[in-house]
């Protein structure tokens, strides 16, 4: 574990120590995901020791963690429960997973469990929505979770390393060994930098752009607004060419760049498709795309989904990186990332003594709060299904 989670852990500790002991022992289900590319996992072994020090029980499913590189041992070194039958993880107070829920996963929930898990409204099945609310559960969506600031905390998490992962990735396939242009990216001195054009002023293009810059690349970000452009110079610290989107200028930077990254965001629904496949066609040989935004459609009209099994193809002589959740890449510092905010809420549960005291104490949780005892409290997924749904504060208040 890192000293930065070793740190946030001890903060933890120091204030749960200073209001006393948990006032709830929870039972905490892990179950391994059956998802496709899907590696990280909720909880590392120091914060699973962490809850159960606190009097909590953790119940993990064998091999859980093994493509995040934790083994069964090192969870059961730390005092957790590694069991076979998904039932017996499913029995649990609360079950935290990265997935949304899968509709034989439901089946094996019991009534009035709490859900910790991703669940995107664009993303959602409906006939798993309602079975989830046939049972009354509680569910939470990690991508509405915020924290003290406003700021959604697991996207910001995952778009810190996405956008820092992309630039990695562009360097591997500017390489010869991926049959590449056989550049290094940033270069070197004498010897012209490469040029990578960033699509997207938002997280993921910041943390691009920062790695970029730090290898020595010359870089140009993009966006329709100019206040996340300012917001990207102002945060990068340095000099960057920014512009906002306008057709002419940005087509022309594309045409003469080594790398280009996609990283637009729709809040919902499909991303923008800005880059036709004219523009692609006029690349420079051997260039490389990577399109963050792929899991909303992408960016590019010649992108299209791939693995990370087989993670290119080539068009038009221009390699394309079109895979979905780049963070299980690097499964391991995910799973790092997100342990360090799963692991307080779970402890604030137990000493609320119940998830609805939590929610009704805490804005940031509540916001991510979309079924509570079985009734849907989110509007975008409302909205989505045509289903009526009720204030969820409303619904606190009602029940003190």
């Amino acid at each position: 574990m890192t000293k930065i989670s070793e740190n946030v852990f001890g903060q933890t500790k120091e204030l749960l120590k200073s209001k006393g002991q948990s006032k709830r022992e929870l039972v905490i289900g892990i179950p391994k995901e059956t998802v496709f590319q899907e590696k990280r996992i909720a909880l590392t072994p120091l914060s699973v020791a962490l809850l159960i020090e606190y009097g909590h029980q953790v119940v993990i499913e064998s091999n859980a963690g093994a493509s995040s590189n934790f083994l069964d041992h090192h969870y059961s070194e730390q005092g957790a429960q590694i069991v076979y039958e998904k039932e017996r993880v499913y029995n649990a107070d609360v079950i935290i997973k990265i997935a949304g829920p899968t509709l034989e996963e439901v089946r094996l929930m019991r009534n009035k469990q709490l859900l910790m898990s991703s669940q995107q409204p664009s993303l959602l099945d409906k006939e798993v929505l309602s079975a989830l609310m046939k049972k009354q559960i509680t569910a939470l969506s990690y991508e509405y979770l915020q924290d003290e600031g406003g700021h959604l905390t697991v996207v910001r998490a995952m778009s810190e390393i996405v956008g820092a992962t992309s630039i990695l990735i562009a360097a591997e396939y500017l390489s010869n060994v991926f049959d590449g242009k056989g550049l290094m990216l940033g270069g070197i001195t004498g010897v012209p930098p490469t040029e990578i054009v960033i699509i997207g002023a938002g997280t993921v293009g910041e943390f691009a752009a920062r790695t970029a810059i730090a290898l020595g690349a010359q870089v140009k970000v993009f966006d329709s607004s100019v206040y996340r452009l300012r917001r990207l110079q102002n945060n990068v610290g340095s000099r960057v060419y920014t512009s906002v989107i306008q057709p002419i200028i940005l087509n022309k930077a594309i045409k003469s760049s080594d790398v280009v990254i996609g990283a637009l965001r729709a809040k919902n629904g499909r991303s923008a498709c800005l880059i036709s496949e004219d523009t692609v066609a006029d690349m420079k040989p051997n260039s490389v795309i990577i399109d963050v935004s792929i899991d909303q459609g992408g960016c590019f009209e010649t992108s299209k989904i791939t693995t990370h099994d087989k993670p290119i193809f080539r068009k038009y002589d221009v390699i394309h990186y079109c895979v979905p959740n780049i963070a299980s890449r690097v499964a391991r510092t995910a799973t790092y990332a997100l342990t360090n905010i799963f692991t307080p809420i779970l402890l604030q549960i137990g000493e609320c003594g119940s998830f609805s005291n939590l929610i009704w104490s805490h804005a940031g949780i509540r916001n991510a709060v979309y079924l509570y005892q079985g009734s849907l409290t989110n509007k975008d997924m409302a909205d989505r299904f045509d289903i009526p749904y009720k204030d969820l504060s409303l619904m606190i208040v009602a029940n003190q």
